[in-house]
């Protein structure tokens, strides 16, 4: 059924942030496990969701940047200040600070993650990071205690790839979008079809509607998909699927060898998002406000979270079967979130600023479209 494309509703936002922040929570959780800083009962559901938390940000992510260019018209310039305001406002502070602590903590008193070799050429490999290079073809490079980092090295390379294919105009256009997919390698071409279903989405559901009976119907379809997915194992067998192919044997995949596991699980966020955006949630704007103030965290939350949890051994004699213990750390991680959030996340507005003042003469004035009636908020890009 077609309708005039629309701008999002504000039940639709609030739930795309909630989103946000319980993928981010599920990838905490994840972590702590694969960190052996929790042993209690039922320990091991919490690695369930952590890999899937990230592919709904790849979703998420393509969904947001397609809505905020084309709602709002952003200038290549705009664009660009934009999307680096929001990445290095948390990454670089947060990338220095892993460094600094990693050079300060013995191995032995924190998880050796085996990256240390990247403290002996910080003038090296904290350019190398904040290029994110990390996943380009064969190499597999995360800084030192911040394994989450390489959901960056590939939704980064994304926004170069979208930003060149909207704003690269006349004969230079697939030139410059086959340059960028040529150092970007086979690792990102394999998720990239998980971001550009975001896209997709996007495009979708602001020509289309559906009835709000069928769109519920249909959200309630992609939770028991969801729980169908899990206790199947069938990401078990994909992901060693996708090793046996042609691509496996021939490339080193790392982070990419989930990539079949990954469209379907891609498949079935795009199934809930699309019966969200018209199940007409309403009750969520009743916790609107704190769900927008744990979402403005979010990214901070996703990156520092790791730093957390390899310096929490070395401050702390920690005991993974101890209740009190993980709500300390947990304490711990909370605000380290707050505190790093309010230095970085939060004043992302203040760096797109400063960006757009050292930019200079080389910055010109955006032209924006008319604002929304109700915007979809800039916090809820990607992460």
């Amino acid at each position: 059924m077609r309708a005039a494309p629309s701008h999002l509703d504000q039940p639709f936002s609030v739930y795309l942030d909630l989103v946000r922040f319980l993928a981010a929570l599920a990838v905490v959780l994840m972590h702590l496990r694969q960190f052996d800083l929790v042993e209690l009962p039922g320990a091991h559901l919490l690695t369930l969701l952590g890999r899937e938390a990230v592919m709904a940000f790849f979703v998420l992510s393509g969904f947001v940047i397609a809505y905020t260019t084309e709602q709002r018209r952003p200038s290549a310039q705009a664009y660009a200040l934009a999307r680096a305001a929001r990445i290095y406002s948390v990454a670089l502070p947060v990338l220095l600070l892993a460094f600094a602590c990693a050079s300060v903590v013995p191995p032995h008193l924190a998880g050796d993650t085996g990256q240390h070799y990247q403290l002996a050429k910080p003038w090296l490999y904290i350019p190398f990071h904040l290029l994110f290079l990390g996943d380009m073809w064969t190499l597999t490079e995360v800084p030192p205690w911040l394994g989450p980092w390489w959901s960056l090295n590939y939704e980064v390379w994304y926004y170069v790839l979208f930003g060149v294919a909207c704003y690269v105009r006349g004969p230079w256009r697939l030139p410059a979008l086959a340059l960028v997919l040529a150092v970007m390698g086979i690792k990102l071409w394999l998720l990239l079809p998980v971001w550009l279903a975001g896209v997709a989405l996007y495009h979708w559901q602001a020509r289309r509607t559906l009835a709000r009976d069928l769109a519920r119907l249909g959200w309630v379809a992609s939770l028991a998909l969801l729980v169908a997915y899990e206790a199947s194992g069938i990401e078990e067998t994909l992901r060693l699927a996708g090793r046996a192919s042609w691509i496996g044997q021939a490339f080193a995949l790392g982070n990419a060898d989930r990539f079949l596991a990954d469209y379907v699980f891609g498949l079935i966020v795009c199934l809930n998002f699309a019966c969200a955006r018209f199940a007409g949630f309403d009750a969520l704007l009743r916790c609107a406000p704190p769900i927008r103030l744990l979402a403005s965290y979010t990214f901070t939350l996703y990156l520092s979270h790791a730093l957390v949890l390899a310096v929490w051994p070395a401050l702390y004699p920690h005991d993974p079967g101890s209740a009190a213990d993980l709500l300390a750390l947990g304490a711990a991680i909370a605000l380290a979130t707050a505190i790093l959030g309010n230095l970085t996340e939060r004043r992302k507005n203040g760096v797109r600023r400063l960006l757009a003042r050292l930019a200079g003469p080389w910055r010109r004035p955006a032209r924006l479209a008319p604002a929304p009636v109700v915007p979809l908020k800039e916090k809820q890009d990607e992460m």
